[in-house]
């Protein structure tokens, strides 16, 4: 049972880091505006693909859980 506990409360902290980061993404400037970005406007189309943000947090993301796993 210690094991599913602490796995709970990984898990708990995991979530609530999530939050926190959806929480203040809004408020960091560059976060969806990287060179790298595509963004592409025309008269009636819109295309926007975060490849250099998507790309970052990818980055960000393995080493949480590297991190975490040793």
């Amino acid at each position: 049972m210690q094991g599913l506990g602490k796995s709970l409360i990984v898990f708990g902290l995991i979530i609530a880091a999530i939050g926190v980061a959806l929480t203040f993404a809004g408020k960091i400037p560059w976060l969806g505006r990287l060179p790298g970005d595509i963004y592409v406007k025309r008269d009636n189309f819109t295309f926007y693909f975060p490849l250099a943000t998507s790309i970052l947090i990818s980055v960000i993301l393995s080493l949480i859980l590297w991190l975490l796993r040793k």
